[in-house]
């Protein structure tokens, strides 16, 4: 029950970021994320970036979206841990790339789909295998009320998700929803995050959240424990958290962002090539924090 309760957290995670990104009207960004990890000697840094290139085609409303988006791992592991040989255990990196379409279907719909491949590994033995490399999958429906004629606009996202990393042999639903209560006040229910936003003018702007964050990579050289003789293949790490975030208009589309606050899971694990845990590194609360600019359309 423990190991299914687990993969449906991950699934969900996955399917989260998936959904942020049908929503996501980012066309670049760049991040730095801190937390360390609270009663231990453990700490978590991440610098992601990432750059989308929508391309308009002849059919009005359609386009082509390719992605690409790097991201570079620092996890210090220094707790106390049965993990034989634990060097190149803390630095991970991932490269993706992704292609997505998009058309207008009637009555304020519209059709997405992506496909995407990731190689996420620590990369140790100098060479790319073949574990380094995931799949993901996804279809949406996105219902997108907005304009002069509505009074408080609104949208639907709704979908599917497949992705090798979370373990489940079968696509993962998506729903998000984000409403405007007011002209100062928003809020968006769904994974990886749920917000109440508020806007006190067009350049500064305040919002209560909960998300998912994570990250998943294959570890090239398998680590034995040393109490159990089980063998880690991949590490992977769910993070739910709270807090408060602030946004700062440069113009309308180049935008500065601080979120900071306070874990509520931290599930840190090596896992075997079937994704069944080996060893619990580590899921002490803490501090959470993560900046950085974005171009937006």
């Amino acid at each position: 029950m423990k190991k299914l309760s687990f993969c449906l957290f991950m699934a969900l995670l996955v399917s989260g970021v998936i959904s942020m990104q049908a929503q996501n009207t980012d066309l670049a960004r760049i991040e730095y994320t801190y937390f360390p990890q609270s009663d231990s000697d453990n700490s978590f840094r991440r610098f992601r970036t990432f750059v989308n290139f929508p391309i308009k085609l002849k059919k009005e409303g359609s386009y082509l979206f390719p992605g690409v988006e790097y991201e570079n791992i620092n996890f210090k592991f220094n707790d106390k841990a049965p993990v034989l040989e634990r060097d190149e255990l803390d630095r991970y990196q991932s490269f993706s790339a992704s292609l997505g379409y998009t058309f207008k279907m009637q009555k304020n719909w519209r059709f997405a789909a992506t496909a995407g491949l990731m190689l996420a590994s620590n990369y140790e033995m100098g060479e790319v295998l073949s574990d380094d490399l995931l799949y993901t999958g996804s279809v949406f429906f996105i219902k997108d009320e907005k304009g002069e004629e509505t009074l408080r606009p609104w949208r639907l996202i709704l979908g599917l998700h497949y992705s090798t990393t979370s373990g489940m042999p079968f696509p993962l639903p998506v729903v998000n929803y984000y409403r405007e209560i007011s002209p100062n006040w928003s809020y968006s229910a769904g994974v990886p995050k749920s917000n109440l936003k508020y806007s006190f003018n067009e350049k500064h702007h305040l919002q209560l959240f909960a998300t998912l964050d994570g990250f998943f990579a294959n570890i090239q050289n398998n680590r034995v424990m040393s109490t159990t003789g089980q063998v880690a293949e991949n590490i992977s790490m769910t993070i739910v958290l709270g807090g408060i975030g602030y946004e700062y208009n440069f113009t309308k589309h180049l935008v500065y962002y601080l979120y900071a606050g306070h874990t509520l899971m931290n599930d840190i694990r090596l896992r075997n090539g079937n994704k069944d845990d080996v060893y619990e590194v580590n899921k002490t609360n803490t501090f959470y924090g993560r900046s950085g600019i974005k171009f937006k359309i």
